[in-house]
């Protein structure tokens, strides 16, 4: 499209809110409408990269290969389990439907925090939602992070008792897992415990991200297994733990919102997207825009392998936790328990890095300099130990009394997944597109394409994310009062 048929072209703004100052701002001619006919600033903003302007991010030691472990391990937590029972709620027509759906929706609302972080020049989106929206905006930004990664702590401990204790009293021989002086050592509490404080503890204390990219790489090989043997060793259950599925759950069923739920906090990873970027060695928009489609692709494929595989052998009877419809005595089902608990235990720090950080926002809530913005502050190492003490042992505290994996990531999904994912991102979009152009001065065309590739996508993402939000949450804490949402534990 030619410059002719625009009056105005975008004009530069004054930007002082929650960002750091550059010591030259955007180029004139890369912020004009007619270069950004597309959904994002990818173009311009890659060129503004290219040139090393733009950007007031700092670099970081990963290379694309430890982001995308990091990125994938984040996407593929916990999530990926509870997919038969999101597609359960959804029906396997509609829970196929909308994961391709959310994919590609959560595949562009990840890039948008990081063009959103460009166009504000922030170094958090936190910064960017408080450049945007005001200390408001942040605080309900910073409660949507702090109960996703928390949830996600506490759903990590409730898949970590669901999994060891079973396949330690498998590999070992009853006159042990039963003798009366240590059989205490392989209660689910008791395990829950011991691996939190040896292992998910020590990890969560590292203060750069980079540095659980090994971590990471294993707990995606360990995915790999778990969705391997869940499929193939599915159709061989026994028959009692079996049912058919019924007309709905075969097409659409009307679940689906709830089904949403669990499918969104699957492939959510927004509240990760900067310090990845962030981690990056030579990080631009092009980089993290391969990353983000090669991570959501991936996470696509084995969330639908294994929703559609643990439906379709259990039927009715699926489960929150799908590994909790074997048998505790199966041995390859045990198989799987190991490698996921493992991946618990890896995944647990990346949770928790982020919702400390988040907390960093209320330690430093009187900080004056910047704007309120904390990005450029650290926890002192007394401030960093106590925090993550509280976190990983009151998240594993919670994990003690319930075993309802799929009515924590049904709510986790619907309230704090649907804030960050689909109504935050694009309204801060579309808020600071329009600080970019002067809508009025505009010609029909430049009118036209901003109402169509910039405002409409935005406004219909963030509603999108309301209604599931409400739905959702509804139907959720409706099924819990009816106490429709027992046995979700491990058959023994």
């Amino acid at each position: 499209m030619s410059n002719q048929h625009f009056e105005q072209p975008y004009s530069s703004v004054p930007q002082t809110a929650g960002r750091v100052h550059l010591e030259e701002q955007l180029p004139q001619e890369l912020i004009e409408l007619n270069d950004i006919n597309s959904l994002d600033f990818e173009r311009t903003l890659l060129h503004d990269d290219e040139q090393g302007e733009g950007s007031n991010i700092e670099q970081g030691d990963s290379n694309m290969k430890m982001a995308f472990m990091n990125m994938a391990n984040s996407i593929l937590g916990a999530g990926i389990i509870g997919q038969p029972f999101a597609f359960k709620n959804a029906g396997l027509i509609g829970g196929i439907v909308v994961m391709v759906f959310l994919t590609i929706l959560i595949d562009w609302t990840l890039r948008l925090i990081i063009i959103n972080s460009h166009l504000a020049q922030t170094r958090s989106y936190q910064d960017t939602v408080n450049y945007c929206f005001g200390k408001y905006g942040k605080w309900l930004l910073t409660f949507a992070v702090n109960s996703f990664c928390y949830g996600g702590l506490i759903a990590f401990s409730i898949i970590l008792g669901d999994t060891i204790p079973h396949v330690l009293t498998s590999m070992l021989p009853t006159s042990i897992t039963t003798y009366p002086a240590i059989s205490w050592l392989f209660y689910r509490n008791t395990i829950i415990v011991i691996f939190t404080t040896c292992i998910s503890y020590p990890l969560s204390l590292n203060r750069d991200i980079s540095k659980l990219a090994k971590a990471s790489g294993f707990a995606l090989v360990g995915m790999f297994i778990i969705v391997v043997i869940t499929i193939f060793r599915g159709p061989f259950a026994e028959k009692e733990l079996k049912a058919q599925l019924t007309t709905l759950e075969w097409t659409v069923n009307y679940n689906i919102f709830q089904g949403i739920s669990v499918i969104s906090f699957a492939l959510v990873c927004h509240h990760n997207t900067m310090f990845i970027y962030r981690s990056m060695k030579n990080a631009s928009i092009e980089k993290f825009s391969i990353l983000t489609h090669i991570a959501c692709g991936v996470s696509m494929i084995f969330c639908l392998l294994m929703g559609v595989n643990g439906l379709v052998n259990f039927g009715d009877n699926t489960k929150g936790n799908i590994l909790n419809n074997f048998k505790s005595t199966d041995k390859w089902a045990n198989v799987a328990r190991f490698f996921f608990g493992l991946n618990m235990l890896t995944t647990f720090p990346l949770e928790l890095f982020v919702v400390r950080d988040a907390l960093k926002d209320i330690v430093f809530s009187n900080h004056e300099e910047n704007n309120g913005s904390t990005a450029h502050l650290e926890l002192s190492s007394k401030q960093h130990f106590l925090i993550t003490t509280l976190l990983v042992f009151s998240a594993m505290s919670v994990s003690l009394f319930t075993c309802n994996l799929g009515m924590i990531l049904e709510l986790i999904g619907a309230i704090s997944a649907s804030l960050m994912a689909y109504i935050i991102p694009p309204l801060c979009y579309l808020k600071l597109t329009w600080n970019q152009i002067d809508y009025k001065n505009l010609n029909t065309t430049g009118k036209r394409d901003y109402l169509i590739w910039k405002a409409a996508p935005s406004i219909s993402c963030a509603l999108f994310g309301c209604l599931l939000m409400f739905i959702s949450s509804y139907m959720s804490i409706l099924t819990g009062i009816k106490g429709e949402s027992d046995g979700h534990c491990v058959t023994d």
